[in-house]
């Protein structure tokens, strides 16, 4: 069965955004590490979508302009893909509000319906929710993610179990902090994550589900080692590096794959999960 409440299905259609060229000038605005360099992000993206095509995944691309945003490349964010379509959510960032609205465009034109939009003062990232089973959200309540935005959320998902966890402060409101920087889904009872962060009743869930956790090692957190991306049950795509974590993703019996993202990733902290929002999977 094709659902989009699914984060380890089998990836059967995914949505991206490529670089622009001309967003490099507010890249330190935004916060990333470095500006990233246009010709290489470029190469880096094409060979990222290559990898998704490969995996058998139809990749729609968005083109609806989104001025001075370097973090449009980070599709995860700005939506929620539910069966009954998507929910354009508030980013907690400002300088991202203007991605809902053009990536529900972008979807539109591809036969995906807006669910509903979350309005002010809600805020809400996709970044702090993910799919535990078809029926189960999980959403961080952190410095992107308010009170408001969970309730509205969950206003137009009235069938939808949700748990919600407080996030750790760790580097305060100025440094992001999503959910999904803690933990990876690879299979319905597997995940990889930095245990340490992780909120006690989401450890506690996992435990009473039989979830095995893979623990990213302490010196990987900040290279995004938890950040993962399932291509299918224990197949996944991760970022260049983290040796560590794929050793133990690889003797729990996963599949790692992996790209090269020095412009598209390691610059705006931004992995494979944040580069893609999957759609549909089966």
């Amino acid at each position: 069965m094709v659902s989009s409440q699914s984060s380890t299905g089998t990836l059967r259609r995914v949505y991206v955004r490529p670089p622009v060229a001309d967003t490099t000038a507010a890249c330190e605005l935004y916060g990333w590490h470095a500006p990233f360099d246009p010709g290489k992000a470029a190469d880096e993206h094409d060979a990222f979508r290559a990898q998704l095509e490969a995996a058998g995944s139809e990749v729609i691309v968005g083109l609806t302009p989104i001025p001075g945003d370097p973090d449009a490349i980070y599709t995860y964010d700005p939506i929620l893909a539910t069966d009954g379509g998507v929910v354009a959510l508030r980013p907690g960032k400002p300088g991202r509000r203007d991605e809902p609205a053009a990536v529900a465009e972008d979807l539109a034109a591809a036969g995906v319906p807006t669910l509903g939009t979350l309005t002010a003062p809600a805020e809400a990232e996709g970044g702090d929710m993910f799919w535990l089973d078809e029926t189960t959200l999980l959403i961080g309540r952190g410095y992107r993610s308010n009170d408001e935005g969970i309730a509205q959320l969950q206003g137009f998902l009235p069938d939808i179990t949700t748990h919600v966890f407080d996030l750790p402060h760790q580097a305060g409101p100025d440094r992001c902090l999503h959910l999904l920087s803690l933990i990876s889904p690879l299979d319905q009872d597997l995940v990889v994550c930095f245990l340490p962060l992780l909120p006690v009743r989401l450890v506690e869930l996992l435990r009473e589900r039989d979830i095995e956790m893979i623990e990213v090692p302490e010196e990987e957190l900040h290279s995004m080692g938890p950040n993962v991306l399932a291509l299918e049950p224990r197949v996944a795509l991760a970022l260049e590096g983290n040796q560590g974590t794929r050793r133990r993703m690889e003797a729990a019996g996963v599949e790692v794959r992996t790209y090269r993202g020095d412009e598209i990733s390691r610059k705006g902290d931004g992995g494979p999960t944040c580069l893609t929002r999957p759609l549909e999977r089966g």
